[in-house]
């Protein structure tokens, strides 16, 4: 009731907004379950809708949700490595993957079932909306190294797709372990294994080697690689006898 002891005016929802809105309802549902343990009655009951009206939305029934769904998902998790092209390459990889954290945060259950696959409502469609994610990141990572597509660029093109392989697996081992360590030291550590990775691949790649010294040179002296290096360097210094006399 508003003040005056009138009941507000009903807005009825825009084809877009009500579209929206059962997605984001699904998607509330999908971070809790399964896609398969979600019915569109579960959907419409979130909502506060009919289940007919849901159906008006999504023909298709719940495979047809769950791919929007998806999408809407994916839509979300590429722009999580979306960055201004400005400063260290590994604050603004921190920031992504703040985002894309707090994301599985969120959405952990849903988002092991988008991921791990074998689903029973999994179909090529939606194995090729989470392979988009991934291609997505990657290329997003590239144009921070402004690295140029091409046979040059192969290996490193190979070590970024890993390292993205790698974020992805982490966040589901992180989620199978109860959010363990804390997601700011998963944060780091993301971030050190892509230096890690980086650093690995330009030691046998030319054209890598140009990429991570360029990348390497805005880096501040004392930022993230500094540490990593001040910490690593002890490390390989208890393996010099494999460097020779």
């Amino acid at each position: 009731m508003s003040s005056s002891g009138t009941a507000p005016a009903y807005r009825r929802l825009s084809v877009d907004e009500r579209r929206s809105q059962l997605l984001h309802h699904a998607l509330g549902l999908f971070a809790h379950k399964s896609p398969e343990d979600v019915s569109l009655d579960d959907v419409a009951v979130s909502a506060g809708v009919s289940r007919p009206l849901v159906y008006r939305y999504f023909p298709g029934g719940k495979q047809q949700l769950y791919e929007a769904a998806l999408r809407s998902a994916a839509n979300r998790l590429e722009q999580c490595f979306a960055e201004p092209p400005a400063g260290p390459l590994t604050t603004r990889l921190a920031r992504a993957l703040d985002r894309y954290l707090a994301f599985v945060d969120e959405h952990d259950a849903g988002f092991m079932a988008l991921l791990q696959g074998g689903s029973v409502v999994e179909t090529s469609r939606t194995s090729a909306i989470v392979d988009e994610v991934r291609r997505d990141a990657a290329e997003q990572i590239l144009t921070h190294l402004q690295a140029e597509a091409g046979p040059g660029s192969a290996r490193l093109r190979m070590a970024v797709r890993t390292w993205i392989a790698a974020v992805e697996a982490a966040s589901l081992i992180w989620l199978d372990e109860g959010k363990r360590p804390p997601v700011s030291e998963l944060r780091d550590w993301l971030v050190d294994h892509f230096i890690a990775v980086l650093t690995a691949t330009a030691a046998s790649d030319e054209a890598t080697a140009a990429v991570t010294r360029r990348a390497l040179a805005m880096e501040k002296s004392d930022g993230r690689v500094a540490h990593l290096v001040t910490r690593a360097l002890p490390v390989v210094a208890d393996a010099g006898h494999l460097l020779g006399p």
